[in-house]
């Protein structure tokens, strides 16, 4: 079985609807490849290992969430865009990146998977664009559900919970995955009593300790990994198409 292009778009635009989101980068197609697909890789990031373990698969096309353009970047085609590019090229295989859009979708996005990977059923959203999403909860406090997010997750994580006083179960958790420690302030706002993300800045550590909401800094890719997949997936059984997911370790 086979899918044209041009209707692979049209099924990954209708699904995850990017005309609804302002982004940071083009979403949808970002090189063309070769008309006709019959095989699809999934990562998280259009790395250059990505690009090499897909060429091995024998992919047609590749959908991940970080893409190879992003505002404000250096438009040269040289160094490391030039070789991931040339790979891309040489062996005709579209690139397919939605960011914004995949974290958002309420069942297949990052963030519907984060949620189903943890155990949380998100009942509220809040954040620029509602991308963060708020569920209830039963922890007896932060280390006890850092722990869990640890467990679910398979790697360590990054705990910064209030002490004395202001130490509190945890009863409304908010999360948004990758690099949103900026929806912090808008989860204390929507009554979170911790926040789970994948990176922490220097301000979010005094936050915590003062407003009495814990953080969780459990990594950029570690929380971004199940949007692709499920989105690839769902996709490629609609159109009839192999898919295979690729992980590419990566700490952060």
């Amino acid at each position: 079985m086979s899918i044209q292009r041009q209707e692979l778009l049209a099924l990954l635009d209708g699904l995850l609807q990017p005309a609804r989101f302002k982004d940071y980068g083009p979403n949808g197609l970002q090189v063309e490849g070769k008309e006709t697909i019959t095989r699809i890789v999934s990562g998280v990031t259009a790395s250059r290992a990505l690009i090499e373990a897909a060429i091995d698969a024998r992919a047609d096309a590749i959908f991940v969430h970080h893409g190879l353009f992003w505002r404000g970047q250096d438009g040269r085609v040289v160094g490391w865009m030039k070789q991931r590019l040339q790979l891309l090229l040489a062996h005709d295989i579209n690139l397919f990146a939605y960011h914004l859009p995949l974290d958002a979708h309420p069942e297949l996005g990052n963030n519907a998977q984060l949620g189903r990977v943890l155990g949380l059923a998100a009942d509220a959203r809040f954040g620029e664009q509602e991308l963060g999403c708020v569920a209830s909860a039963q922890f007896a406090d932060g280390q006890a559900l850092a722990d869990h997010v640890a467990g679910a997750l398979g790697r360590a994580v990054t705990l910064v919970q209030p002490e004395g006083v202001l130490r509190r179960p945890i009863r409304r958790v908010a999360w948004c995955t990758g690099g949103a420690q900026g929806y912090f302030e808008p989860a204390i706002a929507a009554g979170a009593d911790a926040f789970i993300t994948g990176e922490i800045s220097e301000s979010q550590a005094h936050l915590a300790r003062e407003t009495g909401v814990c953080f969780i800094a459990a990594g950029h890719h570690a929380t971004e990994r199940y949007g692709a997949p499920a989105v690839a997936a769902h996709v490629a059984q609609q159109a009839g198409v192999e898919h295979v997911f690729i992980e590419v370790d990566n700490p952060a």
